[in-house]
């Protein structure tokens, strides 16, 4: 393990504050600081947190649009092809749903509002659905509105793009190198190509990663990096919530002070970008849960796609507790 005693991480904040990129080195050196050094690690995650986003934190609300019915093989996702967890299956919900799902989004004072479709790709009748539905979504509530719908073409993304839709969201979810021992129908760059689809249709890209999937400090490190350079605008990191009749039920959880670390490493590699604690914050982080938005400036409220998630209040009141400010409009 790198030794980090003694290390004034105030200069890496300093450094982050200025947009400079860590060395390797350094990047190393946040994942693998003491136990005794997280305290001082994370408040100078904070500095820059506050620098760039002051106290607020934003809310998002994740719509399990379409469920199940997945012939891709990613060995961490209960809807997946190779998966036997009893998970909901359904198709692309109704134009009523979506706009349903809209209105409880703001009730739950989340900003942004977030389309989540299983599968390889939108067919037409889904992507008409959904442009059916933001645009009445768009007309009607303040919401910025994200869609997750696998694989995209160019005319596909600027159909969003027209209809409404600020943000897309495909995740990189693990290093290039780990891609293979996760998914084997599709490629790590065609998850690259895909954010870069949408960012060419003018859409605000939004791509992440699960931790704790097998990879190692220095996969951690390389996603971070791979997330700086494509420029991504929203970084949701997940750790991963094993879920019984995946490929990676037999995964054990991610200690919390290491999930700490990863969100400073975050926050130091990609300073002015939004970076949401994501699925499996609850049972990865645990009682730790309020110092992660020292780091992160955002998080989801309610449940995730087939995993419930903690009660809204309790967000609210952690959100409360630190001091933060909810930001009600995300546009």
């Amino acid at each position: 393990m790198t030794q980090t005693i003694g290390i004034e991480w105030t200069v890496y904040a300093s450094k982050a504050i200025q947009k400079a990129e860590l060395t390797q080195e350094e990047a190393l050196q946040v994942l693998q600081a003491e136990d005794d050094e997280l305290l001082s690690l994370m408040n100078a995650a904070f500095l820059v947190r506050k620098h760039f986003f002051g106290k607020k934190v934003k809310l998002n609300m994740i719509l399990n649009a379409k469920s199940g019915l997945c012939p891709e093989d990613c060995g961490y996702c209960s809807q997946s092809i190779v998966s036997t967890a009893p998970v909901a299956k359904y198709t692309m919900l109704d134009k009523e749903t979506l706009l349903a799902g809209a209105r409880e989004a703001m009730n739950r004072r989340a900003g942004t509002y977030c389309i989540v479709a299983s599968g390889r790709g939108p067919t037409e009748k889904e992507l008409s659905q959904v442009e059916e539905a933001v645009k009445e979504i768009r007309a009607t509530m303040p919401l910025k509105i994200c869609a997750c719908l696998g694989i995209l073409s160019d005319q596909q993304a600027l159909r969003l793009k027209e209809a409404g839709v600020h943000r897309y969201n495909h995740n990189l979810n693990t290093s290039r190198k780990h891609y293979e021992d996760i998914t084997t129908t599709h490629t790590y760059d065609q998850r690259v190509d895909t954010v870069e689809t949408a960012k060419r249709a003018g859409l605000s890209p939004c791509s992440g990663v699960i931790i704790g999937m097998g990879e190692s400090d220095e996969e951690i490190v390389e996603m971070a990096f791979a997330l700086r350079a494509l420029d991504a605008d929203s970084i949701p990191v997940n750790f991963l919530n094993a879920i019984p009749g995946t490929p990676l039920e037999n995964m054990g959880r991610t200690p919390a002070q290491k999930a700490l670390r990863v969100l400073a490493l975050f926050r130091f590699v990609c300073p002015d970008k939004e970076i949401r604690v994501a699925g499996g914050r609850e049972i990865n982080l645990r009682s730790l849960q309020p110092l992660s938005l020292y780091a992160a400036n955002s998080l989801f409220v309610g449940d995730y796609l087939t995993t419930p998630g903690q009660e809204i209040t309790t967000d609210h009141q952690m959100i409360e507790d630190l001091g933060f400010e909810i930001e009600l409009c995300a546009l």
